[in-house]
């Protein structure tokens, strides 16, 4: 399973939301059991899933944690050797 939909699954788990139709929680966590970067990236959101529910009644909290996510650019998640591109062929 692509990286792209397991982020996607974590996001709505993180938001009290049901996983896009095809993940499984079995699914999810092989794929989490087997790639150490969606293991980060889910770290990662959980703190800022926190962060923002913190944050959510202070405005200027808000503005200041926006700033920062807009001082930061985001990275595309490393392809894993052997995993399939957008074309269909093999990306690594």
């Amino acid at each position: 399973m692509h990286c792209s939909r397991i982020r996607t699954a974590l996001s709505a788990r993180l938001d009290g939301e049901e996983a896009p139709p095809g993940v499984t929680p079995g699914g999810l966590a092989a794929h989490l059991a087997d790639c150490r970067d969606c293991r980060q990236w889910e770290a990662r959101a959980r703190v800022l899933t926190a962060h923002l529910d913190r944050t959510e009644d202070d405005p200027a909290a808000v503005d200041a944690l926006l700033a920062g996510l807009r001082s930061v650019s985001a990275e595309p998640a490393p392809v894993r050797p052997g995993a399939v591109g957008t074309d269909g062929g093999r990306a690594g």
